[in-house]
């Protein structure tokens, strides 16, 4: 499906489940195919476009809410959480959606609020903990 996500003179604007940091999203091209460039600060982090529709689908199954679980690609993810989901072998690309090797993780961090601000799913917004439901 086509998003209204932004290019890189117009990014959206987003910010991270705790509503306490901003980061910007656009869509790019790399290798003839688009891509979700998450910038956050100085740091850039490619995500696969597909993870959009992936996600949904991913959360309609589920059915209920799903914890976030943000981590580091260094880091591993808490079990049965969207980002141990996002790295999976298990999930419809066998493994990270992030693109750029050592910046592949934060999935459960960057890509929720977007699929919130495309009105394709909920976010819980506390300090800590976060979980997210498809609409």
């Amino acid at each position: 499906m086509k998003y209204t996500i932004g290019t890189k003179e117009n990014p959206l604007v987003l910010k991270t489940p705790p509503q306490s940091s901003e980061f910007t999203m656009h869509v790019d091209q790399k290798d003839g195919q688009d891509i979700l460039v998450c910038t956050v600060g100085k740091t850039v982090l490619f995500y696969q476009m597909r993870c959009i529709d992936d996600l949904s689908e991913m959360l309609k199954s589920h059915g209920d809410w799903m914890e976030l679980g943000s981590a580091d690609e260094q880091k591993p993810a808490k079990e049965g959480t969207v980002e141990a989901w996002g790295r999976s072998e298990k999930n419809p690309v066998g493994g990270f959606y992030g693109i750029k090797k050592g910046l592949r993780g934060r999935f459960g961090n960057y890509i929720p609020p977007l699929l919130e601000a495309l009105g394709l799913a909920e976010v819980t917004h506390d300090a800590r903990g976060n979980k997210m439901r498809t609409l």
